[in-house]
C-alpha cells in the first residue's frame, strides 16, 4: 500500500499487485449513519475516482463499505425539508454522471445493507462482488418518492422489467443470492472473504493491458446507449484502433513466441 490523501467521509488506499498495476480502493466511512450518501461524501468519492482514473499506477478500482452496510441510501436529512425548486437548483445527482465517465473498471464490494442510493451506486460500478449477507433494495417508494440516481434505468437493464418493477414498486429487500440469480451480482462470497474476493478480481483485471481494458469497458457500456448495429460499428472501430497500441504488438508477439507478455499500458 502507498500513502494517499485523507478525507472526512471515505478511506482511500492503493493496494500493491504483484501481477500488474495497483488497485485503488475507496471505503465509504460514515458508520454512524450506515454510510448514507450525503453530498459531501459523493464529492469526495467522485474526486477520488477521477484521481485514480488519471493515476498511471492504478489499473482497477474498488468501492466498498463496512460489514454492516455498503450504503443504506441517500442522506434523507439533507432532502426532507427541500422543495422541488430547491432540489432542481441543487441538482445533487449531477455529480453521479461523472462516475459513468471513469475509464478504468470499478468493482463494488458489498456487505450488509445496499439500499436506495447505495444500490444505485453499485449499479454505477461495472461489477458487484457481494457477501452472502448483502441485502439489496430500492425502498424510495416507502418515502413517497422514486429512485433518482439511475435506479429505474440501470436496474431494469440489469434484471429486466418485471423484476425491476417488483423491486421498486414494493420497496422490499432482496438477498445477494436472489440478485446473483437475477443477474445483478457478478460473484457471491462468504461474509469473511468478500473483500478479498473483490481484491483478487481487481488485481486480475489490473494485470491486463490498460488500453484494451478501457476500450472494452467503453464498448460494453455503449451497448446500452445504441442499437446492436450502432454498437457493432463502435466495437469494430475500437478493435481497429487498438492495432495502434504498443500492447497489441507485444501481446501478439508474445503469443507467437510462446512467452508471457510484458505490458507497457500504451
Amino acid at each position: 500500500m502507498s500513502d494517499t490523501p485523507t478525507y472526512k467521509n471515505i478511506l482511500v488506499t492503493k493496494l500493491d499487485n504483484p501481477k500488474g498495476l495497483k488497485v485503488g480502493q475507496i471505503q465509504l466511512n460514515r458508520p454512524d449513519v450506515l454510510n448514507a450518501l450525503n453530498i459531501e461524501l459523493m464529492g469526495e468519492l467522485v474526486s477520488t475516482l477521477e484521481s485514480f482514473d488519471k493515476d498511471t499506477e492504478v489499473g482497477c478500482i474498488i468501492i466498498t463499505g463496512s460489514a454492516k452496510a455498503f450504503a443504506a441510501g441517500a442522506d434523507i436529512k439533507e432532502m426532507a425539508t427541500q422543495s422541488a425548486i430547491d432540489m432542481h437548483i441543487r441538482d445533487q445527482f449531477s455529480v453521479w454522471d461523472k462516475i459513468r465517465k471513469i475509464k478504468k473498471p470499478i468493482i463494488a464490494a458489498t456487505s450488509g445493507f445496499v439500499l436506495g442510493g447505495g444500490c444505485e451506486l453499485t449499479m454505477a460500478c461495472d461489477m458487484i462482488v457481494a457477501a452472502e449477507s448483502t441485502k439489496f433494495g430500492q425502498p424510495e417508494i416507502k418515502l413517497g418518492i422514486i429512485p433518482g440516481a439511475g435506479g429505474t434505468q440501470r436496474l431494469t437493464r440489469a434484471i429486466g422489467k418485471a423484476r425491476a418493477m417488483e423491486m421498486i414498486l414494493t420497496g422490499r429487500m432482496y438477498t445477494a443470492r436472489e440478485m446473483f440469480e437475477a443477474g445483478l451480482v457478478t460473484r457471491l462470497a462468504d461474509d469473511e472473504v468478500f473483500l478479498e474476493e473483490a481484491q483478487a478480481l481487481a488485481k486480475e483485471i489490473a494485470s491486463m493491458p490498460q488500453m484494451a481494458l478501457q476500450m472494452a469497458k467503453d464498448s460494453i457500456l455503449k451497448s446500452f446507449d445504441t442499437t446492436v448495429e450502432g454498437g457493432l460499428e463502435y466495437e469494430r472501430k475500437a478493435f481497429y484502433l487498438l492495432f495502434a497500441s504498443d500492447d497489441m504488438k507485444e501481446g501478439m508477439s508474445a503469443f507467437v513466441e510462446k512467452r508471457k507478455p510484458e505490458w507497457k499500458h500504451k
